[in-house]
């Protein structure tokens, strides 16, 4: 299997597919990708005709560079077919990504999987398209490594503590918080369990959405905090949050001269023979310059 270079999702936007009026903003937007909800956002009685605002806004608008995706409805629904056969025979190349909802296995993104791969083909499409999924149960938890490595399409696992806070039985607020006193970050099980499977897989992690929007403190703190555990990303439910998300999320420019200068240090001593060398008093050795090029890597990107 060819492997694909990792995507930039330092903000992930959601839109309700049924609320045309916020489309034109959300493709106008800076963020990195942008998905149009069927699901939860959507009322039940709105759903399957969601789907055409959906196929029209994803033909009809500019998105520049932004991804265009949809969030489907789960497998076990009775909207989840429809959502892929007629939201992609819509859109076609206009569509890039579908978010999977509620994933508790990896048979069901084969499920998912598969139905996109008779799509794409009963429709002669070149284009394959990705997959991001929701961990978001505590079965989908358990079974997070499982889930990372079932399809050459996924590109990301998305943590999700709303349904999980459900799920698991949790007393939290909507903000999803505790209730009571807990002593560290209550939700730091579940974070490493979906960003060690992403890692595991190969793939991107993206942290949970803060639905507190006026809340910016909160939202850049939680960012921040999935951001050093090694997340790649954050969801937004408000656009006032895709520019925290995407500064948090991209090196600096310190880092990104600490990384070269590194670099740099480590060659001239490799150069000489040696394993290490110092920079400012502190070792850099193999471990350091792996680091050093990932940042200049995501930075690269970036710059494309």
């Amino acid at each position: 299997m060819t492997s694909l270079p990792r995507p930039i999702r330092r903000s992930e936007l959601a839109t309700p597919a049924s609320n045309e009026r916020m489309f034109a903003k959300a493709a106008a937007s800076d963020a990195d990708l942008v998905f149009l909800d069927l699901e939860d956002a959507c009322a039940p009685a709105e759903r399957e005709e969601a789907r055409g605002k959906a196929v029209r806004a994803l033909n009809e608008y500019d998105w520049g560079h932004t991804a265009r995706a949809i969030r489907m409805n789960g497998i076990d629904t009775r909207w989840a077919y429809g959502d892929v056969v007629e939201v992609l025979t819509g859109a076609r190349e206009n569509l890039d990504v579908i978010i999977v909802p509620k994933v508790t296995a990896a048979r069901d993104v084969w499920w998912v999987d598969t139905l996109l791969t008779q799509v794409e083909d009963t429709l002669g499409m070149a284009k394959r398209i990705r997959l991001e999924v929701l961990i978001e149960d505590v079965a989908g938890v358990a079974n997070a490594e499982e889930i990372a490595t079932s399809s050459g399409r996924l590109d990301a696992l998305i943590f999700g503590a709303g349904d999980l806070s459900v799920s698991q039985g949790a007393r939290v607020d909507t903000n999803f918080k505790p209730r009571d006193e807990y002593p560290g970050d209550f939700w730091h099980y579940a974070r490493m369990k979906v960003l060690t499977a992403a890692r595991i897989g190969g793939l991107l992690a993206i942290d949970a959405p803060y639905p507190d929007f006026k809340d910016a403190t909160g939202y850049e703190r939680e960012a921040r905090r999935a951001s050093a555990l090694g997340f790649s990303g954050k969801w937004a439910i408000h656009p006032s949050q895709i520019d925290i998300a995407n500064d948090v999320y991209s090196p600096t420019e310190e880092e990104i001269r600490q990384a070269k200068r590194n670099l740099e240090a480590y060659r001239e001593a490799e150069a000489r023979g040696l394993g290490a060398t110092s920079v400012d008093g502190q070792l850099v050795d193999a471990a350091h310059v792996k680091l050093a090029l990932a940042v200049l890597e995501q930075a690269e990107q970036m710059r494309r």
